[in-house]
């Protein structure tokens, strides 16, 4: 990579960190639009196999004038090599799907880490801990049903944890989860013992499957915790490949009973390996700041964008209709910053802002990206 052009990318990375460090980030259609613009040229500058695939579709930095027009990459394409417009040489940090040990996972490759840290600090930080977003309190005790990140260095989930301990947590927090497996007894042994002070859990959706039936296999002194008042849970998605899944509302309703917990402080979190941005609900946020109630949705950050794409026709779905996920972020500056899921959503109340998953789109990465049979894009991977 020469000066000039590493030098284009730290200028779009510099602006992106103050955006993202500014008191209360708000979304700049004009600000985002530049950078997007920007960010494109450079990746298809410096990313053969992504130029490859936009050239494929007839798209350059030169015939497009929206962020709108950047072509999507299928997420199922990080699978694939080594995603990315810098010498995977450099890489600092290499983050992994999840999967078994049979199949291939997909990889997401940074050579800095600064950008994605400033990213996902934002966003964790007012939608799950409002309060210290606001100056109210300093930190809070946080248990996390998950590996210590040195025990998971490939774990984009462990390293965001990782940073929101060191950010927000308290002498108390730390983790649960230990050579891959829950301590629930431990847990629930800390869970019963607190003190008047909230709490914070944050894990999978399956960790807490295996945490509530700890709780109903280990006797009264389990069945009777009620956390104290202020304390929340925090939940990604994690049920994929697994042998059993609870639908998302029965999972709230036992975690309220269970553990005493308000369901507006159950947030969920939507994110992915290969995004370098997070997605939280914002009933907490809503709640914790008096704003008018609104339904339960995921808020984007400003430096983000969501399309909602037809699964037949590729175009933008009709603003009531669900849509294949397709998602625009700019922290990504160091891989593709247009990527397309293979998940269904529907942008709520109509509006083109806030959004919930609806779950996986069916065949939606063989239709909507037509990735298998893209000969150029595949060879440009081996």
């Amino acid at each position: 990579m020469s000066r000039a052009t590493d030098d284009a990318r730290r200028a779009i990375e510099a602006e992106l960190i103050a955006w993202m460090g500014e008191p209360d980030p708000v979304r700049d259609e004009a600000r985002f639009e530049a950078l997007a613009l920007r960010l494109f040229e450079y990746q298809f500058e410096h990313c053969a196999a992504y130029a490859r695939f936009c050239e494929a579709r007839g798209t350059t930095p030169v015939n497009i004038a929206r962020w709108r027009e950047i072509p999507p990459v299928p997420t199922s394409a990080f699978k694939a090599g080594a995603l990315t417009s810098f010498d995977p040489a450099n890489s600092v940090k290499t983050f992994r799907t999840s999967g078994t040990s049979t199949q291939t996972r997909g990889e997401l490759h940074l050579d800095t880490l600064a950008l994605y840290e400033a990213s996902l600090l934002p966003s964790i930080r007012r939608f799950v801990f409002p309060e210290i977003d606001r100056g109210e309190w300093e930190t809070m005790s946080i248990r996390f049903l998950a590996p210590d990140p040195k025990d998971a260095p490939d774990s984009s989930l462990s390293h965001m944890f990782g940073v929101a301990l060191d950010a927000f947590g308290d002498e108390e927090s730390g983790y649960d989860v230990r050579d891959g497996v829950l301590d629930a007894r431990g847990l629930i042994d800390r869970l019963v013992d607190v003190s008047d002070e909230p709490l914070a859990l944050c894990g999978t959706s399956f960790s807490f499957v295996h945490l509530l039936e700890a709780l109903e296999e280990g006797g009264t002194r389990a069945r009777d915790i009620e956390l104290p008042r202020g304390s929340r849970i925090m939940e990604t998605g994690g049920f994929k490949g697994r042998s059993r899944e609870v639908p998302r509302d029965e999972l709230y309703a036992a975690l309220s009973k269970r553990l005493g917990v308000a369901h507006d402080h159950i947030v969920n979190q939507y994110g992915m390996t290969e995004l370098g941005s997070q997605f939280y609900d914002n009933v907490l946020f809503d709640r914790v700041t008096g704003a008018e109630p609104r339904l339960r949705q995921k808020v984007a950050p400003p430096w983000t964008r969501i399309r909602l794409l037809d699964p037949e026709s590729g175009a933008d779905a009709k603003a009531v209709e669900p849509g294949i996920v397709v998602i625009h972020d700019l922290a990504n500056t160091g891989s593709i910053a247009a990527l397309q899921t293979a998940d269904l959503g529907r942008f709520v109340d109509g509006k083109c802002e806030g959004f919930e998953i609806l779950g996986r789109a069916e065949g939606a990465e063989a239709r909507g990206c037509s990735i298998a049979a893209d000969e150029r894009w595949l060879e440009a991977h081996r």
